[in-house]
């Protein structure tokens, strides 16, 4: 179970630092995705923090398994966020990617409290 934990935390770490990157840098798709469901540009950098810590948490939490498992708790509720927002706009086009990355979290949170 470690492993397949350590395999999604990776997984899972490379793909919230680049969306946390994307944030930062405001690339035009994810700024005009995220403010057309009702985001201000404001938030930009507390969403990015927050997926960085959850990247970083993740990570550590190979070695601290109380982190990791902490991390993926954030994880999870930051993209139940995620999805919330994208149906509450009503973008069903937009919301399989945060479903699919919240499915990695979930599975990340599973896998560390069993590997513990």
């Amino acid at each position: 179970m470690f492993i397949a934990y350590a395999v999604i935390a990776v997984l899972l770490a490379a793909l919230l630092a680049m969306s946390a990157r994307a944030k930062l840098t405001k690339e035009e798709k994810v700024t005009k995705t995220i403010t057309g469901l009702g985001v201000p540009l404001g938030w930009f950098p507390f969403l990015a923090a927050c997926e960085l810590a959850g990247a970083v948490g993740l990570v550590i939490g190979l070695w601290f398994a109380p982190l990791g498992i902490a991390a993926a708790v954030g994880v999870v509720l930051y993209f139940v966020g995620a999805v919330g927002a994208h149906l509450r706009a009503g973008d069903m086009k937009g919301a399989p990617t945060p479903l699919v990355v919240l499915i990695l979290s979930v599975a990340a949170l599973v896998l560390r409290i069993t590997s513990s």
